[in-house]
């Protein structure tokens, strides 16, 4: 890339962070947000990837007025065959026909929140089949991308449950590994199952191209950001969240063959030894 593209680049970057997602130099609101239900957008099917685990992908209208950009996300339900619970995490509002279909699976019981900017359809679920809300100590609800409130009261929403770390979640055989360097609270669910499975919010991501559900701003300004890559680690989370990178790398310490992605398609089978070149490799804008 020459100069001349080098500093186009970086304009954008000051523009996305500025303008499009949050000014960092601007004061943390302190006006409480009214909760909003988001209306149903399109989506795909459920589909049972493992186990009883299903897994769907639809999409999200970002907050950012200019450009209007809709883009993809992915939900995880997990079943607890034990009591016919339903936990859903990266959580999508389905239409009715999609929750006909989610009801003959089992009860919406429990809403995990694992990420930080996901959880717009909480509300949602809460409302509607009075499913408990779980969220990482710290999470704020909040629609605001240019000065967004660090205090969770002044959210949209708080959840009936706060994990700390060392908590576990609601769901069988499953543990919460924690980014303790990220300025916002992430982590992964990590099911001890079919040889591992994560279950990821922001921080690993599988887009290997645009699909039908991103707009012609979302294939434009995510394209030209690295989003589009299979077997990817976040570029928005590394921006905004700020992990180090050893703590990213971590994940190579958990044992695990298959990642379902808050974004992008499942990765089901020898999801350890795809996703390792780009943890040991260079991770842009992710420092020691």
């Amino acid at each position: 890339m020459g100069t001349l593209g080098v500093q186009v680049k970086n304009l954008a970057v000051k523009i996305l962070d500025k303008v499009m997602f949050r000014n960092e130099g601007a004061v943390a609101s302190k006006k409480r947000e009214v909760l909003k239900v988001y209306p149903v957008l399109p989506h795909g099917e459920l589909k049972e990837v493992l186990s009883n685990i299903w897994f769907v992908t639809g999409q999200v209208k970002m907050p950012m007025l200019f450009p209007p950009m809709k883009g993809s996300r992915s939900m995880t339900v997990i079943k607890n065959p034990a009591n016919g619970e339903l936990t859903l995490i990266n959580s999508i509002r389905l239409n009715e026909e999609g929750l006909k279909h989610l009801e003959k699976i089992g009860k919406v019981a429990h809403i995990l929140r694992i990420a930080a900017f996901h959880g717009r359809d909480d509300a949602f679920y809460r409302e509607r089949y009075g499913a408990k809300v779980y969220a990482l100590k710290g999470q704020v609800y909040t629609r605001e991308m240019m000065n967004p409130p660090t205090d969770p009261d002044f959210g949209f929403m708080q959840p009936d449950v706060w994990l700390r770390e060392g908590d576990l979640p609601p769901v069988p055989n499953g543990k919460l590994k924690w980014f303790i360097s990220c300025t916002v609270p992430e982590s992964i669910l990590v099911l001890k199952q079919d040889g591992g499975v994560l279950v990821a919010g922001d921080s690993l991501q599988n887009s290997a191209s645009a699909d039908q559900y991103h707009n012609w701003a979302a294939k434009l300004m995510m394209g030209k950001f690295g989003f589009f890559k299979p077997f990817n680690v976040g570029p928005g989370w590394i921006q905004f969240g700020k992990p180090k990178l050893s703590d990213v790398r971590s994940i190579l310490d958990l044992e695990f063959e298959h990642v379902l992605p808050g974004h992008g398609a499942a990765v089901i089978g020898g999801a350890k030894e795809k996703f390792r070149p780009i943890l040991e490799g260079e991770i842009k804008g992710c420092h020691a």
